[in-house]
């Protein structure tokens, strides 16, 4: 994956020297996030969160572009009915993960009419925070705490979309980041892995 990264990076270096046209955006959008992996028993459901940030389209060819982004983005997952035995009382309700993250998409996108396009490409995460939000049911008390230590602080995905050009410098794009690595710290001899997946609807504007 670090070789795929430095292989982009380069390309973006290269794209830059040579390209025919850079252009400059803002954008944001939605996204509803899960969890993937072993998960099995769980019971996750998928929560919705944001993302903003800004891009860079490098023009290489009449059909080819390379669009680099830095987006901040609220993912995670929800954890239906989860309930445990303390002190001979049973206590259940719902736990929310919410982790937000700076995620660098580099995409490579292609249309073939100038109006419509797809995109694909791979991206990190640098993990910014992570709280886990929980409400039980005898209890109208939200509590929160910080659990940024049980969760790795990069991850890797990759990216796959399509989206329409509104006008030369609106536009609109959906994709999915199909996470590749573990998100959760583990301790030696576990070998669960969670991974994360997010579906995001976004439109942006260039300059």
């Amino acid at each position: 994956m670090k070789k795929v990264i430095l292989s982009a990076i380069a390309s973006i270096l290269f794209a830059f020297v040579n390209a025919q046209e850079v252009k400059f955006g803002i954008k944001g959008g939605l996204n509803l996030s899960n969890w993937a992996g072993d998960t099995r028993g769980m019971n996750l459901k998928p929560i919705v969160g944001v993302n903003a940030g800004v891009l860079v389209q490098i023009k290489l060819s009449e059909k080819f572009d390379i669009q680099p982004e830095l987006l901040y983005s609220t993912q995670g997952t929800k954890m239906k009915n989860v309930g445990a035995s303390i002190s001979d009382t049973y206590y259940s309700g719902d736990i929310k993960w919410n982790l937000s993250y700076l995620n660098v998409p580099i995409l490579l996108k292609y249309s073939s009419d100038g109006k419509s396009f797809i995109e694909a490409g791979p991206q990190v995460g640098f993990l910014t925070s992570a709280k886990a939000s929980t409400k039980l049911t005898q209890y109208s008390q939200t509590v929160e705490r910080d659990v940024k230590e049980a969760f790795e602080s990069i991850d890797f995905g990759f990216v796959v979309g399509a989206g329409f050009n509104i006008t030369p410098n609106l536009l609109a794009d959906l994709r999915y980041n199909i996470g590749l690595s573990n998100i959760a710290k583990t301790e030696s001899g576990d070998n669960t892995k969670i991974r994360s997946g997010i579906l995001a609807l976004t439109a942006a504007y260039r300059f």
